[in-house]
């Protein structure tokens, strides 16, 4: 068996290995096999008995934790065990913290061990206090605005209107031994880029994925910034169609659901983790805007978990708290499945989500005339490309399909009525000859 998150192999004890006992008790636990190769084969040990004595006193007298040793002998020779469990303290080597992740072990520095030592306490990042910091440095103007929204949304009392800060921010529990924390500066400060770096929001507007057109800047507290975010993009960002109803009332329809690029903003920032120094980036295209913030899924979370039925687990709970005593948010976890159901309900792709690392997207289009949607219903290669030229052009004739494909007039007869009869994506218009075209469905 090949090592992995739980399992490694040592053909001889070193003792620079309890490197490798600390990173296991650091993450969650695992077993060490000394005196087998890279492939879990025996080679034997020749000092194992003396080892089994030894080992787990250095690893008492340096970590300050216990280990199971086990010896085991079988026909190829020794081996030793060692079952390390996981420790909910954080386990240090010689003054280092070592974590095992994957097949790999890692020493944490900077902000990786901030995170991890704060995780190991109990606490987040938005919980930490910051001294230096006061109630009168505040904004009283986002004090009012939160707690009129608050009381708007039945997530406050009325008595609430009449609350001085202080008394506000204890029930948030965003004061503790005295001390502002991170998150009051962040929700309430006129400025809070003073003490984080990157709290803010970039919104561009591309012709394609090199050439920026034009942008800006969003600053500001927390607040501030979901407001007029939500206010440039769907002014100067985002097309609406006018109509009118009864021919008098004005009715504006946006390319995109606002209350779902309004919750996928809301998820980025609630999500976002302010220990890095990147602000939240929002891309606009002509078919799609594309979210992206520093964040990460809870451990062991993917895609497809995010994407079912789910707890809430923000990665800020209480930057979330505050967003929902102020009616922003739900608690229940329901974001993604209200972004998907806003954006069928208006007949779009649901949005899509990319995690790599600790960049997350959120990706919401226009139409469902993309390559990789076009790629799921069955259509071929030809096909796709045949519908983004009808897409782009309002339309394409068989000469066209044949030009593009460079293939034959039949197969191009044929694949373009697949379009129109099978997949119900094309249309045709004229009887024969030159005057046959084909347009997208509802173009």
């Amino acid at each position: 068996m090949p090592e992995h998150q739980n399992i490694e192999y040592k053909q001889s004890w070193r003792d620079e290995y309890l490197k490798w006992i600390c990173g296991f008790a650091n993450a969650n636990g695992g077993t060490i096999f000394i005196g087998e190769d890279d492939n879990g084969k025996v080679v034997g040990l020749a000092d194992a008995k003396r080892l089994l004595e030894e080992i787990p006193n250095k690893v008492r007298d340096v970590l300050g934790i216990m280990v199971d040793v086990n010896l085991h002998t079988i026909k190829q020779g020794d081996y030793l065990e060692i079952v390390v469990e996981p420790y909910p303290n954080a386990i240090s080597y010689k003054g280092q913290y070592h974590y095992r992740s994957g097949s790999t072990k890692q020493e944490l520095k900077g902000v990786a061990l901030e995170k991890f030592l704060l995780q190991k306490k109990g606490k987040r990042w938005d919980s930490i206090p910051i001294p230096k910091v006061f109630l009168n440095d505040l904004k009283q103007e986002t004090f009012e605005f939160f707690k009129k929204r608050g009381v708007r949304s039945k997530r406050l009392d009325e008595n609430n209107l009449t609350d001085n800060n202080e008394h506000l921010l204890d029930n948030l529990k965003l004061i503790e031994d005295g001390y502002l924390k991170r998150a009051a500066i962040l929700l309430f400060h006129p400025d809070p880029e003073k003490f984080v770096t990157g709290a803010y929001i970039k919104i561009g507007y591309f012709e394609n994925k090199a050439d920026l057109i034009f942008q800006d800047e969003i600053h500001g507290n927390l607040f501030e910034q979901i407001e007029k975010t939500l206010d440039l993009l769907f002014t100067k960002y985002i097309k609406a169609i006018i109509s009118y109803e009864n021919g008098i009332n004005r009715i504006e329809t946006y390319e995109y659901p606002r209350e779902a690029v309004r919750e996928a903003l809301l998820n980025a920032i609630a999500h976002k983790d302010y220990s890095g120094l990147t602000p939240i980036q929002i891309r606009v295209y002509k078919d799609r805007i594309m979210m992206w913030n520093e964040g990460h899924l809870p451990e062991d979370w993917t895609i497809n978990k995010l994407l079912e039925d789910h707890s809430s687990r923000p990665f800020n709970p209480d930057i979330a708290n505050a967003f929902f005593r102020s009616g922003y948010i739900e608690s229940w976890g329901r974001g993604i499945s209200k972004m998907t159901e806003l954006c069928e309900a208006e007949g779009l792709p649901k949005p899509t989500y990319l995690v790599e690392g600790s960049d997350f997207w959120v990706v919401f289009r226009k139409d469902i005339y993309y390559t990789e949607h076009l790629q799921t219903l069955g259509l071929n290669d030809r096909q796709v490309k045949a519908v983004l030229f009808a897409k782009e052009k309002g339309k394409i004739t068989n000469s066209d399909y044949q030009t593009l494909n460079d293939i034959s007039k039949r197969t191009a007869t044929t694949e373009l009525t697949e379009l129109v009869e099978k997949f119900k994506i094309l249309t045709k218009t004229g009887t024969s000859g030159s005057s046959v075209s084909y347009t997208i469905v509802g173009q």
